[in-house]
């Protein structure tokens, strides 16, 4: 847990040649010692060290999580301001504004008398320290500052390493859980409980002593056994026992588990290449080892908040025992131990491919760093950390205040109306006016960090305006508005179309309580493939379907000779109604989409005029109609409707353990959902009948493309039954 320190520049430059490799930032480094190494010069520490030794290994520990060399100077350099007669202007004179900034952002912090007297100000403490930090590298920074504090603490009173303990417990480990350093969180703990409460940190330490053995024996054996499976199904792997750290134990106990319910005691960590190993070796697990109900958690397809990914799961392993094991791929694990401080080796390492890369994957997977000022509630990426990880971070968005205090964070740019429908659906869908540091303001004023925001709501409103869907500047509040009027109008919808069909029924002078009856209902439901009644009032007042189609239905009339003609014949242009597809000369027609061949929006089409059945519409390269030149009609489709639609595709794949999850998952990152899907196994290839519903051919085009990407992917069609 507590580790020896160095004391000599030698061992921290070479922890950091083992990433850092330009000679000038390597440079600066040492020139930072030195510099350092002279301000401290006859400065001795409480354990009777030289001063050095202490920005020496904070820069050591850094070097654990990859810091970029700004961060490393910034840790050699950050008490100079504070203890001796170095000023910020020599600092940013000598290493340039960035380690400046991070000085001096770390020796505010220094500067702050924190207290842990209760809740409310610990966490109002946390909102201090976060917002004093304008670049994130001075969080980590003071992070690091403070391990190696709680390292030497033994060199002060019992009274001070208390008081340290219990702020490190309850303000600094609580932010780097935050911040996904895992590294660094879980020694603060285990220092911090040893010193908060020795008995109880000693007496755990003891029973793990007692049972290590017999402990590393289980592990070693359930180890190979793992192992030989995973080698068995070729499946590169690294494997390894984890330990379980004192601090979580003794969490796990004070909730009342006793010590034979820690599962976790007995833990392995399996780390693979890909993201689908780690399903396939969780299947493999299953196979041979029974888990426990309920114990399996999947932080992959769903990740923390701190960008945490791993699949959990606990089983019945040899001899009984029970065993806690992760699987995750190495970036994954990277991730894990490092958090937001993992990415500082892709900006050493990497090119502008890793930079993309890691881009994509921020975006796609990890939604990191949400709300970290009030550590409680998620909120949206900040897209620029991942290209560098500096000061854009905490700039890219703005943090405002309730009027109780809470803290919201929001966009840059962002407005009432975000915070509104932030804090909550129905205090958005109820606004009628905000106020902002005790003044009116207009819906569309941009808030600024620390506004306090007060939402003045009405339980008579009607509801949001829908011009504050191009006001808002977040997602979620304009898909909130949108959802609101789509809910609306469809109600309205439904209530116009009843009502227009009892007026058309009244005007043929047809019995409305004939009509409705349970076998008419369920003729015209089937025929139009509706659900229920409310669906077909909804298709009557959005004009695709007439009363006098719905009607002509259950007399069961055929497409009369006479409007064949009429269509075959007459030339106009298509009729603006609200189909899918505008027939040409004619709109009171039944018309549907031919599954033989699946058409969307933009294939090229032609309609087949059917005997009883209406207009059928096929794509032109249909086979089933591909020969026929009678009873043939030009049809279009509808540019207004925006709606998604049945098509079939065949994905071939070489034979590898469950690809269907990154097929779904391009589906999904295009908007386009997987109705059915039907499997044929091969020798050597798997083959895949899919049926998507896509909204329109260039959504279509763009999905098969990803589809490509994918490596095990070999061929990709639609069909045409």
């Amino acid at each position: 847990m507590s580790k020896v320190g160095i004391n000599n520049f030698e061992d921290l430059e070479k922890s950091v040649k083992k990433y850092i490799t330009v000679e000038n930032e390597i440079e600066l480094i040492r020139k930072a010692y030195n510099f350092a190494s002279i301000a401290h010069t006859g400065e001795v520490r409480k354990s009777g060290e030289p001063y050095i030794y202490h920005p020496l290994n904070v820069a050591m520990i850094l070097t654990d999580i990859y810091a970029d060399y700004e961060t490393i100077c910034a840790a050699l350099l950050h008490d100079t301001v504070e203890d001796t007669m170095v000023s910020l202007e020599d600092i940013k004179e000598n290493f340039g504004d960035e380690v400046a900034l991070l000085v001096d952002g770390v020796t505010k912090i220094n500067n702050i008398n924190f207290s842990t007297d209760n809740e409310a100000i610990i966490a109002n403490q946390r909102k201090i320290f976060v917002g004093l930090s304008e670049d994130v590298r001075v969080i980590i920074l003071k992070l690091a500052d403070r391990l190696h504090n709680m390292r030497t603490l033994w060199a002060l009173s019992e009274e001070r390493q208390k008081k340290n303990a219990k702020e490190t417990l309850e303000i600094l480990t609580p932010i780097a859980h935050r911040l996904g350093i895992h590294k660094i969180k879980s020694e603060l703990e285990d220092l911090s409980l040893r010193y908060l409460k020795p008995d109880v940190f000693y007496s755990i330490v003891e029973r793990l002593n007692q049972t290590k053995l017999e402990r590393d024996m289980t592990v070693q054996d359930m180890l190979k056994e793992v192992s030989k499976l995973l080698n068995e199904h070729d499946i590169k792997h690294e494997i390894k026992g984890r330990a379980k750290s004192i601090y979580s134990i003794y969490n796990k106990l004070n909730k009342g588990k006793n010590w034979n319910d820690i599962f976790d005691l007995l833990a392995l960590r399996i780390i693979v290449d890909t993201e689908q190993e780690c399903y396939v070796a969780l299947g493999l697990i299953h196979s041979k080892y029974r888990p426990i109900p309920k114990r399996f958690k999947d932080y992959i397809s769903r990740p923390k908040t701190n960008m945490y990914q791993s699949l959990h799961t606990t089983v019945f392993g040899i001899d009984g025992f029970l065993f806690e094991i992760q699987i995750r791929t190495k970036d994954m694990d990277k991730i894990a131990e490092f958090g937001i401080a993992s990415h500082w080796s892709y900006k050493e390492n990497g090119g502008s491919n890793i930079a993309t890369s890691m881009q994509n994957a921020m975006e796609q997977k990890l939604q990191f760093f949400r709300n970290i000022i009030e550590l409680q509630e998620e909120t949206g990426t900040d897209e620029e950390f991942v290209n560098n990880v500096k000061t854009d971070i905490l700039k890219a968005s703005i943090y405002v205040f309730t009027p109780k205090g809470d803290v919201i964070e929001l966009p840059k740019g962002s407005t009432p109306i975000d915070f509104a429908y932030k804090v909550h659906t129905e205090v958005g869908n109820r606004m009628i006016g905000a106020l902002v540091n005790n003044t009116i303001v207009p819906l569309n004023y941009e808030l600024k960090n620390n506004d306090i925001v007060k939402i003045n709501t009405s339980k008579t409103s009607l509801g949001p305006n829908k011009e504050w869907i191009s006001i808002a500047k977040t997602n979620q509040a304009k898909n909130k508005i949108k959802a609101f009027f789509l809910k609306k109008d469809r109600d309205e919808y439904i209530l116009i179309g009843e009502e227009n069909l009892k007026k058309e029924l009244r005007k043929k002078k047809l019995s409305i309580n004939e009509f409705y009856n349970e076998k008419n209902m369920e003729k015209i439901l089937s025929d139009l493939k509706l659900k229920n009644l409310e669906e077909l009032y909804f298709a009557i007042a959005t004009n695709k379907y007439t009363v006098g189609h719905i009607i002509n239905i259950l007399n069961a009339e055929e497409v009369p000779s006479n409007t064949i003609d009429k269509m075959l014949t007459k030339e106009s242009k298509p009729v603006n109604i609200k189909n899918d597809i505008l027939v040409e000369g004619i709109d009171d027609i039944k018309v549907n989409l031919a599954s033989c061949c699946s058409p969307v929006k933009n294939d090229e089409i032609i309609g087949f005029i059917t005997k009883g059945n209406g207009i059928s519409v096929h794509r032109k390269n249909c086979h089933n109609i591909i020969d026929l030149d009678e009873r043939l009609i030009k049809v279009y489709w509808n540019s207004n409707i925006t709606k998604k639609y049945p098509t079939t595709i065949v994905v071939q794949v070489d034979s590898v353990k469950n690809p269907l999850l990154d097929i779904v998952t391009k589906a999904a990152n295009n908007n386009i959902n997987v109705e059915t899907v039907n499997t044929v196994s091969r020798s050597t290839i798997t083959v895949y009948e899919i049926t998507v519903l896509v909204t329109d051919t260039e959504t279509l085009d763009k999905f098969i493309t990803d589809l490509y990407n994918l490596s095990f992917v070999k061929k990709v069609e639609r069909i045409i039954k």
